[in-house]
């Protein structure tokens, strides 16, 4: 029986070894890194174009997976996929090697960013910064408005979003947060109804063994349950940073934009940032390519007390970027199971609803508050919302634009 040439180029990409150029991908990864503008969606469809439809690394059935798994669990899809390319491609890794490459250009600035923010401290400088915050309120707007249209489809989804806002709002508490989104998913399982894909054959290939599978999420079970112990009454320090970055990057559900009120919860409270500099490298980082998630370079970078600087900013964009990957290496392997599970499928939802309302309750504090103090505020806040939802301007553009424009009249 003969093939058609589609169905060869799958075989031919199945029958690579293993093991790919660890240097290659790492090098096309980097090249992504740096010219990945325009958010997740975007990313995966760069991903696609690359691996897909030039190299043949991928068949659009295993891409497709890739990216339903992603969605699935809690951090950023688009490095996710990113990481789950990679080791398709050179196991564990040529994961690792994706995975820095991809994250590495937009951390950098970000941590050169965090630098800056406290040099741009006079009087003009204050203004451009108040423009940069009139940005994020204008991202998290389009972000809610996207999300609340895809994930809140019926009466009981919306109702979970604007319980968990109103929760949200009362108590403005990182713990608050995550049990949160725990009881939304867990109502989900109970009150939302969903459809699973039937179960198919395994797509996937060069998946994770065993022992490296059961180890990642052991990994990831000791970091989240016994280092908040371990950091218990610790103000500050290594550990601290860890722990704070760790939980918020295995909590996040719904993309990149829902990880703006966990870490605020935060890193405000405790005096790590201020919310002006907070949402100052928020709106910087719309700008870049790359994953939202290199936001966590700014704030380690930036923090007060101990510790801060450049260290700090790696170690706090590893922490809240672990925690996806062990997922993924560890759950990669039992998918095709997630997938066809309806008790899975409803806890996703329920998180996904709550998330919403989570990212509504930010949109008004900590960034309306902070950003929206005059009518100029709030037609510039109008005008980038427009550029977003409605003319379909690219975020880096907005980000300058909101910058200039807050710089003179603001």
């Amino acid at each position: 029986m003969s093939t058609s040439p589609s169905q060869n180029e799958e075989l031919a990409a199945a029958a690579e070894p293993a093991r790919g150029n660890r240097l290659q991908i790492f090098l096309i990864f980097l090249r992504l890194g740096l010219t990945s503008f325009g958010g997740p969606i975007a990313h995966l469809g760069y991903f696609r174009q690359e691996f897909v439809e030039r190299r043949k690394w991928l068949g659009e059935a295993t891409f497709a997976d890739l990216v339903a798994l992603c969605n699935f669990l809690p951090g950023p899809t688009s490095s996710q996929v990113c990481y789950s390319i990679g080791m398709m491609r050179g196991g564990i890794p040529g994961a690792l090697c994706g995975w820095t490459a991809f994250t590495l250009p937009s951390a950098i600035i970000m941590l050169l960013a965090a630098y800056g923010i406290h040099w741009v401290s006079g009087e003009h400088g204050a203004a451009w910064l108040h423009g940069l915050k009139v940005v994020a309120v204008a991202v998290v707007a389009q972000a809610v408005w996207s999300m609340a249209r895809k994930l809140c489809t019926d009466r009981t989804r919306i109702s979970f979003a604007f319980v968990a806002a109103v929760i949200i709002l009362l108590t403005n508490n990182s713990w608050v947060q995550i049990l949160t989104i725990a009881l939304g998913a867990l109502a989900g399982w109970k009150l939302i109804r969903t459809n699973a894909p039937p179960e198919k054959s395994e797509s996937f290939t060069r998946l994770p063994n065993r022992v490296q599978s059961v180890a990642s999420l052991a990994i990831f079970g000791f970091c989240l349950l016994v280092i908040p112990i371990l950091a218990a009454g610790k103000r500050d320090g290594w550990l601290t940073l860890f722990d704070s970055f760790y939980r918020t990057g295995s909590l996040v559900f719904g993309g990149g934009h829902v990880v703006l009120p966990l870490l605020q919860a935060e890193v405000v409270p405790k005096g790590w940032e201020d919310n002006n500099t907070f949402l100052a490298g928020y709106g910087i980082v719309q700008a870049l390519p790359g994953p939202i998630f290199s936001f966590a370079a700014y704030l380690g970078a930036a923090k007060s007390g101990y510790p801060t600087g450049w260290l700090a900013g790696l170690w706090s964009v590893f922490a809240i970027l672990l925690p996806p990957m062990l997922l993924v290496t560890g759950l990669l392997p039992l998918w095709n199971r997630l997938r066809a599970s309806t008790a899975a499928q409803s806890l996703l939802a329920g998180a996904n609803a709550t998330v919403v309302g989570i990212l509504l309750a930010a949109l008004y504090q900590p960034i309306w508050t902070s950003a929206i103090d005059s009518a100029k505020a709030l037609a510039l806040a109008l005008i980038l919302f427009a550029g977003l939802q409605i003319w379909k301007i690219a975020p880096w553009i907005l980000v300058i634009v909101g910058a200039l424009l807050g710089g003179i009249f603001l």
